[in-house]
């Protein structure tokens, strides 16, 4: 069974902002090297009795990590001689705070192939639950057990996230272990072609938000929200999360966002084989030497690379694009969100479509849905008249039209649009997975949310043409 421990780099400092900006750059890709990267979290809990899964114990994270490694092949990646992940290739399972499993797919050039990464990953997860008698529920929020309750993961950079988030946001312990996610990530060519993504990203975030929204329910009751985690980000940290207005400025690139970033506080560093407080201090002064807890030292680009995988905008540039404000939901609907994203990201002709649908709002009216989609949803207010659901459809037309131009067929002739028609029929009714939700506690579950872990269970899924 392989393992490995993380080490300090040893890669220069960093001396010259060229440095930081060429970090993105080196991201540019041309077309015919694009992927589609998804990454997906769950909540495991016991069968017997629903509550959450410690890190310890037969039945906890550790035994989970231990057992895929051994029978699957999985590279342990210790931390403190526990193992924290795994990883095989270009993937890897990670944990979230609350020890929410996560699987960050490989970046891949079909949305069929990341179905088939999703269902392996299940099958194996399946067979790893079934010996120990516990199961994962895909949902934005957790939906019954109190923050209390919740199991913490023994990962240093948590620890200090602990410390430090409440001090910014009353909600952020809430997202760090009662949130789950489902996320896309793309490509982009040079730094126009990462303008016009990153924009239109922003943009229709509100979208996203409203079509994914799934997570009604806090301590067994519903909490007033469609997407109740979309809440938690507003109050978790204004200076690292969620719209970014200055993306929208004509001056926007590389550079305008390393600017932002160097002046967003540090939450920590990593040194001497672990995670350190950085004191709130913006990354701009550990650029000068000007640290506190590191006097007279410089960063390296792995500093930089840690600093950046601390921001959390509701699209976040790296090496490529991360759309991050989708709810979690079932293996029945995870691709559904990197295909919308290829469909309208990587077809000319619908980006430049969508952009024109929202290209003339005010940024107050960019605030306000923003502010407003939590709790509204698809019957969010948009600029212009209609709602939220109309915009959704029309970008979904869009988003079609791409993938058909792209015509990638699985085995069975169906191209990668089939994985649109669960958000056709959410927009179509008007009703987000939430509010489905909402109408069986209401209805058929008796007020009890009990019913929600059975009926959210991961489960393979293959979709067909039609």
């Amino acid at each position: 069974m392989k393992t490995t421990e993380k080490t300090e780099s040893s890669i220069p400092v960093v001396e010259s902002t060229d440095t930081l900006i060429a970090w993105f750059e080196e991201g540019n890709k041309p077309r015919d090297q694009w992927r589609i990267g998804t990454e997906h979290e769950k909540f495991g809990f016991r069968k017997k009795d629903l509550s959450p899964i410690a890190y310890e114990g037969n039945d906890g994270i550790h035994a989970v990590l231990v057992s895929m490694a051994e029978k699957f092949g999985w590279t342990q990646s210790l931390e403190g001689g526990l193992p924290v992940a795994l990883v095989k290739g270009p993937a890897a399972i990670t944990l979230e705070p609350g020890g929410q499993l996560e699987l960050s797919g490989a970046p891949l050039r079909t949305i069929h192939e990341t179905q088939n990464e999703i269902n392996e990953h299940l099958h194996q997860l399946g067979q790893v639950c079934r010996d120990l008698d516990i199961v994962f529920l895909g949902i934005g929020a957790q939906p019954k057990w109190s923050f209390q309750k919740i199991p913490w993961m023994p990962k240093g950079r948590y620890r200090v996230m602990r410390d430090y988030l409440p001090t910014k946001g009353k909600l952020s312990l809430d997202m760090m272990t009662r949130t789950a996610t489902v996320q896309a990530n793309v490509d982009y060519a040079d730094e126009s072609d990462m303008v016009a993504k990153f924009r239109l990203s922003m943009a229709v975030q509100p979208v996203v938000t409203a079509l994914f929204a799934n997570s009604p329910f806090l301590d067994g009751q519903p909490n007033g929200f469609r997407s109740y985690r979309a809440h938690i980000w507003h109050h978790t940290d204004p200076d690292r999360c969620g719209f970014l207005p200055f993306v929208f400025d004509p001056s926007f690139g590389f550079e305008r966002y390393m600017d932002w970033a160097m002046d967003v506080p540090m939450l920590f560093y990593y040194r001497q084989g672990g995670y350190h407080a950085a004191g709130g201090v913006p990354f701009r002064r550990f650029f000068e030497g000007r640290l506190p807890a590191l006097p007279g030292q410089k960063p390296t680009i792995d500093d930089w690379a840690t600093h950046l995988s601390t921001l959390f905008p509701d699209v976040r540039l790296k090496r490529y694009l991360e759309t991050r404000g989708a709810d979690a939901g079932n293996s029945r609907t995870l691709c559904a969100l990197p295909a919308f994203w290829k469909g309208l990201l990587y077809d000319s002709d619908a980006l430049e479509g969508a952009w024109e649908r929202v290209a003339d709002w005010s940024m107050e009216d960019r605030w306000r849905l923003n502010a407003e989609v939590p709790k509204l949803g698809l019957k969010t207010a948009v600029p212009g008249g209609g709602t939220l659901r109309e915009l959704a459809l029309a970008l979904l037309d869009l988003a079609r039209d791409g993938l058909k131009t792209h015509n990638e067929c699985n085995a069975n002739g169906c191209d990668e649009s089939l994985f649109l028609k669960v958000l056709y029929q959410w927009a179509e009714s008007g009703q987000s997975p939430a509010d489905r939700l909402l109408e069986a506690f209401h209805g058929r579950w008796n007020g009890q949310v009990d019913p929600v872990f059975r009926e959210e269970e991961f489960e393979s899924f293959y979709g067909e043409c039609g």
